[in-house]
């Protein structure tokens, strides 16, 4: 049994940094998904598969996965690019590409 803890990134539909700045527990699959011949479910007996544990702070969730044993990976969030950019530089006369309309 093993898990990663990670800090979520923001998803692609959001504009701000809600629902961000928390650390997950995931367990990792310890068996392959199969499809149902029948109705077409994906399923598994994986049953911590759906387990997802949040903590407030990265060292909550290793205290937590050491405390119980539970082999972990941490992952480091990545700091996002942030480039300044300016809607007055479309029309700037040494502009490096031509704007068209």
């Amino acid at each position: 049994m093993s898990a990663r803890i990670f800090s979520p990134a923001k998803t692609a539909m959001q504009s701000g940094k809600a629902k961000t700045g928390h650390w997950v527990l995931e367990f990792d699959p310890a068996q392959r998904k199969k499809i149902d011949p029948l109705m077409g479910y994906t399923t598994s007996g994986d049953m911590l598969s759906q387990v997802k544990l949040t903590f407030d702070t990265k060292e909550e969730a290793v205290a937590y996965a050491e405390k119980e044993k539970i082999a972990y990976r941490l992952e480091e969030p990545k700091e996002a690019k942030r480039r300044q950019i300016s809607y007055s530089d479309n029309f700037r006369y040494d502009r490096r590409t031509p704007w068209t309309h």
